[in-house]
């Protein structure tokens, strides 16, 4: 569309690309929507359009097979509503295959009770481009002469594209692609918006709906200029790059251009090929999360290096924070009047997923980054740097920005959210238009954020506790109870995030333990059953993805990527719950430290196996750090905390130490 610039992507990135096409294409000829998954019809759809893009031509027969899977499930009509406006941008589907997204909607009075303002960010940010494409009518500008287009016209489809009855195909979807069906009341509504759309009504919605393009154009830049133009994520990054380019005159415009530089924060080369990552990295979060891990091992004060480096990372990386931030355009939007008028929440003192430059800050990276740094601030070797000068302070005013921030992000049922307040309603759901993502509408709270907002707000207290202590109680009581009330009567909880009973429970069990429940409590006395219950003869546990997208244990567990139905990240969240709510199973904790060890490579690192992440629940996430970080933490709680105080109290004396392979570091140090 862009014209192939190479500023953006060169011919060995088109090339790569497509070797990773290649290599997770599936023996049915489809691809999945994720690599552990099943072919979809959005999946091999895009893949296979991205595949010709790159180069590869129609008679190839990795094309040849990606073909004939979507043609033999009927062709591209049947595809999901986010690929459908690809294929109407690209020029390979006309806008009547697509159901409407008026723009007119972001100019309804925010106390109306549906407003485009009141989603979940990730799905707001997708639908503000998504409407400025769809409304504009936006199209390919060569694709009428681009033979390429031409062909595509006729691989993607069952029939000549020229006799395609376009409107009667708006919803149409395979069965492999209805995770989320559209729901009853969102077709009917699409219907009525249908008739909007008709040239009957041009003189009274052409007015108005130019108002709405000039609404969502200045959101979009107020978007870009927030996250430095790498934007909240990849899907709403490439369309505002789409929606520059237009508003530009379709030219590569200095707004264009500054999307071009940050195109390669996405880019992650590997073995099999470039992909384009779900989001800018996961650095900070993985960093937080290692970092507590060294730390509870004991081991932090023989790594100066490492800690002195991270606290240096977690400094620069605390959103609108530091001069350099306070400097740039991004932070004239801290303002609470901007801030009010773009529906952003508090940012400044908050911690990203990835980095300080995407400027969005989650509850979850705030209370994860805030609790490295709490954990930092006992190492000596940090203590020094900071007193001396070679290392810049977090200061209490810099912590409790933070803390302001997770207090005014807990929503009403007691729960946090992932991004910002919950604004809609449950009822949205029976609007979302995805056809592929469950749960998309609102910003739920999940038990995840909950539990980690609820430790970071007591690791605060304990350090500094005359700051709004009253409220920081009340919130940890409310976060318990919210907690105990989505518990399911099994003792589990369902993980959002990632692979999906294991890690739920132990943030469950850890936000619990953290608020004063006690291991005696009910809940944790029920979480710490539904964990035994569900170890494996080989002493380790295993959830792959099919937890997450049916919402049910998955019977199989890691049985086909993982080892005798384990994995070493599953077993190591297990642990880590189990020994924080001091399960007095010492022989079954002891048998799921013996296979974090069995699986342990002579390097010291630990094996990739299957997916580990989620989102949105049909969608998987691949974290290759989490392979090692959480069995690290695992070992070290093992040895550091819990065998000097369950274990010594169940056995009335040192506890049995764990079958050594050749020369353990765990059996060694207990």
């Amino acid at each position: 569309i862009l014209g192939r610039p190479e500023a953006m992507l060169t011919p060995a990135h088109a090339k790569a690309m497509g070797h990773y096409w290649r290599m997770h294409q599936q023996a049915d000829g489809g691809w999945g929507t994720h690599i552990e998954s099943p072919s979809t019809m959005f999946g091999s759809v895009l893949c296979y359009i991205g595949l010709r893009l790159s180069g590869v031509q129609a008679d190839d027969p990795a094309a040849v097979e990606g073909r004939r899977f979507i043609q033999e499930n009927g062709g591209a009509t049947y595809t999901s509503s986010w690929a459908k406006l690809w294929l109407c941008v690209l020029g390979v589907m006309e806008w009547e295959g697509h159901n409407s997204v008026p723009v007119e909607l972001w100019l309804l009075p925010k106390w109306f009770p549906f407003h485009p303002t009141r989603l979940w960010c990730h799905c707001r940010m997708v639908y503000l481009p998504m409407g400025y494409l769809h409304c504009s009518r936006f199209v390919y500008p060569q694709a009428e002469s681009d033979p390429l287009i031409k062909s595509l016209r006729e691989e993607l489809y069952t029939q000549p594209y020229h006799t395609i009855p376009w409107s009667r195909t708006r919803h149409l979807l395979a069965n492999m692609d209805a995770y989320s069906p559209i729901p009853k009341l969102m077709k009917l509504l699409q219907e009525g918006l249908a008739i909007y759309e008709l040239p009957l009504f041009s003189a009274m919605r052409e007015p108005i709906r130019k108002l709405g393009l000039q609404y969502c154009m200045d959101y979009i830049n107020v978007e870009d200029i927030q996250t430095n133009f790498v934007d909240i994520g990849p899907v709403n990054k490439i369309m505002n790059m789409l929606c520059v380019w237009h508003d530009g005159g379709r030219k590569i415009t200095p707004g264009v251009t500054r999307h071009f530089l940050r195109i390669p924060d996405y880019l992650w080369l590997a073995e099999d090929g470039m992909k384009m990552q779900g989001y800018n990295g996961s650095s900070l979060w993985d960093t937080a999360l290692a970092m507590q891990g060294i730390c509870e091992t004991g081991l932090a004060p023989e790594f100066p290096e490492v800690t002195t480096k991270v606290w240096s990372y977690l400094e620069r990386t605390q959103i609108l924070s530091t001069e350099v931030s306070q400097a740039t355009e991004a932070f004239v939007y801290e303002q609470p009047a901007l801030r009010g008028k773009y529906n952003r929440h508090v940012s400044q003192g908050g911690w990203p997923f990835s980095s300080s430059a995407h400027g969005w800050p989650i509850g979850d990276c705030t209370s994860e980054g805030m609790k490295s740094v709490l954990r930092l601030l006992q190492v000596a070797h940090v203590q020094e740097g900071i007193a001396d000068g070679t290392l810049q302070a977090i200061g209490p005013d810099r912590l409790q920005k933070a803390v302001h921030l997770l207090l005014c992000l807990q929503n009403p049922d007691g729960g946090w959210p992932s991004y910002e307040n919950n604004r809609g309603y449950l009822w949205y759901e029976q609007l979302n238009p995805s056809d592929v993502f469950g749960d998309i509408m609102i910003d739920y709270s999940y038990v995840e954020c909950s539990s980690a907002c609820m430790q970071a707000l007591c690791a605060f207290r304990r350090m500094y506790p005359d700051h709004r202590k009253e409220e920081i109680d009340d919130a940890v009581k409310l976060g318990s109870q919210f907690i105990q009330s989505i518990q399911r009567p099994d003792g589990s909880w369902y993980g959002s995030w990632a692979c999906c009973f294991t890690y739920a429970a132990w943030f469950g069990v850890e936000g619990l333990m953290a608020a004063g429940e006690g291991p005696n409590s009910e809940s944790v006395r029920k979480a710490v059953h539904f964990l035994l219950q569900k170890q494996n003869d080989n002493g380790g546990w295993g959830e792959d993805f099919r937890s997450c997208y049916d919402k049910d244990y998955s019977p199989g567990g890691m049985k086909e990527y993982g080892t005798g139905g384990s994995g070493v990240v599953t077993t190591a969240w297990a642990l880590l719950a189990l020994m924080i709510g001091e399960c007095k199973d010492v022989r079954a904790v002891k048998r799921g430290v013996e296979y974090l060890m069995r699986e342990q490579q002579p390097t010291g690192d630990w094996p990739q196996q299957g997916i580990s992440g989620v989102f949105n629940r049909s969608c998987g996430i691949t974290y290759t750090a989490y392979r090692n970080l959480f069995p690290i933490w695992a070992l070290g709680r093992y040895t550091t905390t819990y065998m000097k105080t369950v274990g010594s109290t169940v056995w009335g004396v040192a506890a049995p130490a764990v079958q050594e392979k050749d020369e353990d570091i765990v059996g060694k140090t207990e």
